[in-house]
C-alpha cells in the first residue's frame, strides 16, 4: 500500500514531467496526491527541494527498475524508448521526462545533483548491460552515452512535436549501433570500432 508521504512524492514526479519544475507548486502536489494540507511540511522539512530531490529519486528508480526487466542491451534500449513512447501517447503529449525537466529548470545545486545521479545510474545500467553481451569497455561507455543523451533528446523533440516519429527513428538508430556492436564483439570475434 501507497502511503501518503510516497503519494506525495509520486505525485511530484508525475506533476513534473508534464508541467516541468517551476510551474509545480506544493499546493498543486497536495491536491494531485489528495494529501492533507499540512502535511508537505510534516513529510517534507527541507521543505520544496526535498520534494524534487525525491522525486527524481523516485523516477531514476522507476526507469532503473524497468531497464533491469530486460535480458540484453537491446532489451535496455528498448524498454526505455517503449516507456517514454506510452508515454507520450497516453498523456497527449504532456509528459516528458522528469529527471530532464528538473535538470533544465532546477535552480539549487541538490536537484541538480539528483538529476545528474539519475543520468549517471541510466548510463550506467546500459553500459553495463553492453559489457555483458560482450561489448568492449571504452566502446560500452560510448555507446551508453550516447543511448542516453539520443533517448532524452528525441523524448524533448517528439514531446515538442506533438508525433512519436523522432523517438521511433532515435530508437530505430540507435537499436542498430547496439546490435552491430554486439554482433560484431560476438559473432565475428573482432570488436566494433
Amino acid at each position: 500500500m501507497v502511503t501518503p508521504r510516497e503519494r506525495m512524492v509520486i505525485s511530484t514526479a508525475l506533476l513534473i514531467r508534464e508541467r516541468g519544475a517551476h510551474s509545480t507548486a506544493i499546493s498543486d502536489v497536495l491536491e494531485h496526491s489528495g494529501a492533507p494540507r499540512g502535511s508537505a511540511y510534516h513529510y517534507f522539512p527541507g521543505g520544496r527541494t526535498q520534494l524534487l530531490c525525491e522525486a527524481v529519486d523516485y523516477a531514476a528508480d522507476f526507469t532503473a527498475d524497468r531497464m533491469a526487466t530486460a535480458t540484453d542491451s537491446l532489451g535496455a534500449v528498448d524498454v526505455v524508448f517503449e516507456g517514454f513512447r506510452s508515454q507520450l501517447l497516453k498523456t497527449d503529449y504532456r509528459a516528458g521526462c522528469p529527471v530532464v525537466a528538473v535538470a533544465v529548470e532546477a535552480d539549487n545545486q541538490p536537484v541538480l545533483d539528483r538529476a545528474a545521479a539519475a543520468f549517471a545510474r541510466w548510463t550506467a545500467l546500459i553500459e553495463q548491460r553492453l559489457k555483458t553481451d560482450g561489448v568492449p569497455a571504452e566502446r560500452a561507455e560510448e555507446i551508453a552515452m550516447l543511448a542516453m543523451a539520443s533517448i532524452e533528446g528525441a523524448l524533448v523533440v517528439a514531446r515538442t512535436a506533438r508525433d512519436v516519429r523522432p523517438l521511433d527513428l532515435v530508437h530505430r538508430q540507435l537499436r542498430a549501433i547496439v546490435a552491430a556492436a554486439i554482433s560484431l564483439d560476438d559473432d565475428h570475434g573482432r570488436t566494433s570500432p
